[in-house]
C-alpha cells in the first residue's frame, strides 16, 4: 500500500522508515496463542491506535512515549492506523503489570501459590483484585511464547539493577494512571503489558502500543465478581473461541467465523468509545 521501505512485519503491526523516524502501522491481524489467524478484524488496528493515542496523552508526564503525530507524516491510506514515531533501540522484556489475577496468573497461582517468584496469600479467588498492582516481567520471544521470568533475570537481561527498577517502577504508575482513568468510565483494567525502549539520549521512553484491547484485559465494572471470568472488551473473546475450537494451537491458525469476527469489532469498538468518552467515528474524523 505504500512505497515507503518496509523495516519489520509483526503479527499485528508493520514498521516503516520515514528517515528520521518511523511509521507504525497497525492492521487488522489478530493472533492467539502467537499465531495469525487469516481472517482480520475490520477496524481492529484503527481502534488500537486510537486507543495508544490517549493514553500516551494521559501519560506522558510519567514518562515520555515514542508518540509523534497521528497525521504528521502519515499517508493518507494509513491514518487511523498509523503514527509517526520515534525511533527507540527496545528493551528485551515485556513489561506486565496485574491488578486482579487471572489468565495464566491465575493458573500460575493454582499450580505454585506465586507469579513470577512473587510468593502471593492463600485463597485468593478468580479474578480478585491485589491490594497493589504487581509487576510480572516476561521474555521477547522471537518465536515460540514468551516465558514469565523474575525481577532479578530481568536486571540480567537489561544489564543494569538500577535501570529494571526503574521500568517495574513505571510500569506500575503507568499502569495505576489508566486504570484510573478506566474505572471512572466503568471498566476495570485487569492487567495489561507494556514495552519500553530507550531514545538516542538513553532515556527510558514508552513504546509500541499502550492498553488496547490485544494488549489488556479489560472488564466490565458493573457485572464485576469474584470468582468466576469475567467478560470483556478485547482479544479474551476470540481465545476462548479459538481455545474450544478444536484447534491444536500450532500454526496455521484457524479461520474465525463472521459472528465471532462481528462480535469481537463490537467489543474493541466498545471499549474505544467507554474509555474514550467519544465514538470512534470522532477518531477517524480526526485524523482523516
Amino acid at each position: 500500500m505504500t512505497s515507503l521501505p518496509l523495516l519489520h512485519s509483526g503479527k499485528v503491526r508493520d514498521m516503516y522508515d520515514l528517515g528520521d523516524d518511523l511509521l507504525m502501522v497497525a492492521s487488522d491481524r489478530i493472533s492467539t496463542y502467537d499465531a495469525v489467524h487469516p481472517t482480520p478484524i475490520p477496524d481492529k488496528g484503527k481502534v488500537l491506535t486510537g486507543l495508544s493515542v490517549l493514553w500516551f496523552g494521559l501519560t506522558k508526564d510519567i514518562v515520555p512515549n515514542h508518540f509523534l503525530s497521528a497525521t504528521d507524516g502519515v499517508p493518507a491510506e494509513f491514518r487511523g492506523r498509523g503514527l509517526r514515531v520515534r525511533n527507540l533501540k527496545m528493551l528485551p522484556v515485556e513489561c506486565i503489570v496485574r491488578g486482579y489475577i487471572t489468565g495464566s496468573g491465575w493458573k500460575d497461582y493454582k499450580a505454585t501459590g506465586a507469579i513470577s517468584g512473587i510468593s502471593l496469600p492463600e485463597g485468593l479467588q478468580e479474578s480478585q483484585q491485589f491490594p497493589e498492582p504487581i509487576y510480572t516481567p516476561s521474555t521477547k520471544a522471537e518465536e515460540g511464547h514468551d516465558e514469565a521470568i523474575d525481577f532479578d533475570e530481568t536486571v540480567k537481561l537489561l544489564g543494569s539493577e538500577e535501570l529494571a527498577a526503574q521500568v517495574r517502577e513505571v510500569s506500575i504508575a503507568v499502569y495505576k494512571a489508566v486504570a484510573e482513568h478506566a474505572r471512572e468510565r466503568g471498566v476495570i483494567l485487569a492487567d495489561t503489558k507494556f514495552e519500553f525502549g530507550l531514545d538516542a539520549n538513553g532515556v527510558l521512553t514508552l513504546g509500541d502500543e499502550v492498553c488496547t484491547p490485544d494488549s489488556s484485559r479489560f472488564w466490565p465494572a458493573d457485572s464485576y465478581e469474584i470468582g468466576r471470568g469475567q467478560p470483556s472488551f478485547d482479544k479474551q473473546f476470540v481465545r476462548d473461541w479459538a481455545t474450544n475450537s478444536g484447534w491444536d494451537k500450532n500454526p496455521p491458525a484457524p479461520e474465525i467465523p463472521q459472528d465471532i469476527v462481528e462480535q469481537t469489532r463490537e467489543r474493541y469498538v466498545t471499549a474505544y468509545e467507554r474509555l474514550s468518552g467519544e465514538s470512534f467515528g470522532a477518531w477517524l474524523d480526526r485524523v482523516s
